[in-house]
């Protein structure tokens, strides 16, 4: 069987957080999300215009994430590598946690990573062969 046509890109996480209010003021006070549809107090669907992050509350009912599953980090893309310095600085002024200052990478890339209030690790990236490109289509 072929492949089919190829797909538009990652461009949806969905993440169990047990920090649901702190991680909802994360994502949209501080990174700038908006909240795209909130079904009900434990989901919260937000975009930051060309993507899509739950985060769905772990409740009694519900434990998180199943056996084995893993997760390395989320990546939000910045259009420049002086964006990732701003955005280091910001994000360490609001009292987020640090995982590593920006580096610039061998490819060209430059990042850092941090954690939101649950402990997920999120980098933010300029990547040149993605930064700065129109997402619509």
């Amino acid at each position: 069987m072929a492949r089919p046509n190829r797909t538009a890109g990652l461009r949806h996480v969905a993440l169990f957080v047990e920090q649901f209010e702190a991680c909802l003021d994360f994502y949209t006070r501080l990174m700038g999300m908006t909240i795209e549809w909130q079904p009900d107090p434990d989901n919260s669907y937000l975009t930051s215009g060309n993507d899509n992050l739950a985060l769905h509350r772990v409740t009694a009912g519900h434990h998180g994430p199943a056996a084995g599953q893993k997760l390395d980090h989320i990546g939000f893309v910045v259009d420049a590598a002086d964006d990732v310095d701003a955005w280091h600085a910001f994000l360490k002024a609001e009292g987020i946690r640090m995982r590593t200052a920006p580096k610039t990478h061998r490819d060209g890339a430059r990042s850092f990573y941090c954690e939101d209030p649950d402990g997920t690790v999120v980098q933010i990236i300029h990547h040149p062969p993605i930064s700065g490109l129109n997402w619509s289509r």
